[in-house]
């Protein structure tokens, strides 16, 4: 995990200045909406598709994570190729990335902000959910516990037994938490460094949990706790986000305010997916809207602004998502952006005590 962290992030600290110059040649800048607050008008210019550089940096950090494992005495609880655990989660890392990548090209090529319309994006994503929801569901592990990297109970810390939904609607619910989080991601982003700063927080929580499980893993025959987690390959999912937060750190140093570049769709969307992805693997399903509360709030918002104008043809807030409301209501985009970073890092703080009091409970139970 340290190695992949590394390695990622000085793939996307320095080769985020090399991407910039050349979307900056391809004249790859976002397009700004006229109607938004005035002060992005400044933004104008500013190269996007960003997500590109953290998407390969964590591709190549893998690689390095685990080249360095095979070296580790012990192997035989940690994966020296790519599991099925990586197959879903890098996959919908990189898949909803192209699928960003194509909707930020539209947009910078046709110089507005329109891209691939709501339609196209949302079949995308539900293909793209639905191919690695199979995978992650009809394909068990070898050995002590077979595991597959899903799960046919619905979770909130661990798997409630008493809500057996199928493998078939285990496959629906992944497709729309896929969905959820690739869009809710994307409607966060907007502001310099927000989508990046919430995203590495919720990635080092994850990497956590994961490690956590690892620790305490119903195939480590070493174990010999009251309590353990059944999840497939917790220590891949912590190997992936660490490996992601690092190569987010590396591009919040060019993404911060004021931006020298965006991640566009192309990160947005990609971040999602993986957090998606990570939450389903770990079986915290339930706990997904706690430890990404702000996602959470920014879309249940959006829809709430939507749903009011079209009914009532009246509006609840100045502007969705929620962070436009704030810059027009006065405060400046750094305000607003460490605001939200507050209010995410509550919502991750508050998912981890709920995690590891689960843990503490379960642990006092069986003694």
């Amino acid at each position: 995990m340290f190695v992949a962290g590394v390695v990622a992030f000085l793939v996307s600290i320095f080769g985020t200045p090399i991407a910039m110059r050349q979307f900056i040649k391809l004249k790859a800048d976002q397009p700004i909406r006229d109607y938004g607050p005035q002060t992005h008008l400044t933004k104008k210019g500013t190269p996007t598709m960003g997500g590109v550089v953290f998407i390969v940096g964590t591709l190549i950090a893998y690689i390095a994570g685990h080249l360095t494992l095979t070296t580790l005495p012990d192997a035989q609880l940690k994966p020296t190729g790519p599991t099925a655990t990586a197959v879903v989660l890098l996959g919908l890392f990189v898949f909803h990335g192209v699928l960003g990548f194509i909707d930020d090209y539209l947009k910078v090529s046709k110089k507005n902000s329109g891209g691939l319309s709501m339609r196209k994006k949302l079949i995308g994503q539900a293909v793209i959910g639905a191919a690695f929801g199979i995978i992650a569901l009809y394909f068990p592990s070898k050995g002590p516990e077979p595991l597959t990297v899903a799960s046919s109970t619905i979770s909130f810390i661990r798997d409630i037994e008493i809500l057996e939904i199928t493998k078939v609607g285990a496959v629906i619910l992944f497709i729309f938490i896929v969905m959820a989080m690739s869009n809710a991601v994307n409607l966060t982003d907007g502001l310099d460094g927000l989508a990046t700063g919430t995203s590495i927080m919720v990635l080092v929580a994850y990497a956590g949990i994961a490690f956590w499980q690892y620790r305490h893993w119903v195939n480590d025959e070493s174990y010999r706790g009251a309590y353990d987690y059944a999840s497939r390959d917790p220590l891949e999912i912590a190997l992936i986000a660490g490996a992601c937060a690092g190569a987010c750190v590396g591009f919040l140093w060019w993404n911060t305010s004021p931006a020298k570049i965006f991640m566009g769709d192309t990160g947005s969307m990609a971040l999602g997916a993986l957090i998606a992805g990570m939450a389903v693997a770990t079986r915290t399903v339930f706990l997904l809207p706690i430890i990404t509360v702000l996602y959470f709030i920014i879309t249940v918002t959006w829809v709430m602004q939507i749903g009011s104008y079209r009914t009532t043809g009246k509006r609840i807030f100045r502007m969705v998502p929620l962070q436009h409301h704030f810059e027009l209501a006065g405060w400046s985009e750094v305000n607003v952006v460490i605001r939200f970073w507050i209010v995410a890092g509550l919502g991750v703080a508050a998912a981890l005590g709920l995690f590891y009091a689960d843990f503490l409970r379960e642990m006092s139970g069986a003694s």
